[in-house]
């Protein structure tokens, strides 16, 4: 199997949709839609015009991953949309440390030094994720005033770059 992760845009919208959608809805049940996550329709006016961008990970040609950066304050983003598809989890392949890998170092590149995120409880596995890569828990009331704040989010973490 060949994996490529690389920057996505416009053209990638429908299978982004198909994948992010597919495990929100089916996998975890979450009550969220396409009409909540207009991002999804605009990457590129939403995450790459901001100073921020959008990742695939695509085995053999399929999207597998996602993972995209937020770009809210002149040294700050939020990791967005970081799903891998159900059979391509895992150490084995490690997709999601690669995605992971490649926004950080987008990050130090762009001198973007503090990044944080949401997600939702019952996402235990991401946040077991996050933690091993030395993302600290936080309150909700400790997230910067600019956080772009997603309504399904109950759960939030922060990483300072050095």
């Amino acid at each position: 199997m060949k994996l490529e992760i690389q920057p996505i845009g416009n053209s990638y919208s429908e299978q982004a949709i198909d994948l992010i959608l597919t495990i929100q809805q089916k996998e975890f049940n979450i009550p969220i839609t396409i009409e909540d996550q207009p991002d999804l329709l605009q990457i590129e006016s939403f995450y790459t015009a901001a100073g921020g961008n959008f990742w695939g990970a695509f085995a053999d040609g399929e999207l597998v991953g996602s993972i995209a950066l937020v770009k809210f304050d002149e040294r700050a983003g939020a990791i967005r949309k970081m799903f891998v598809k159900k059979e391509f989890r895992g150490k084995e392949l490690n997709i999601a440390q690669e995605l992971l890998e490649v926004l950080i170092s987008f990050c130090r590149e762009n001198r973007i030094d503090d990044l944080y995120l949401g997600t939702i409880t019952v996402l235990k596995a991401a946040q077991r994720f996050y933690e091993r890569n030395q993302f600290v828990k936080i309150e909700k009331s400790n997230l910067p005033a600019k956080f772009p704040l997603m309504s399904a989010d109950d759960v939030f973490y922060h990483l300072h770059l050095d």
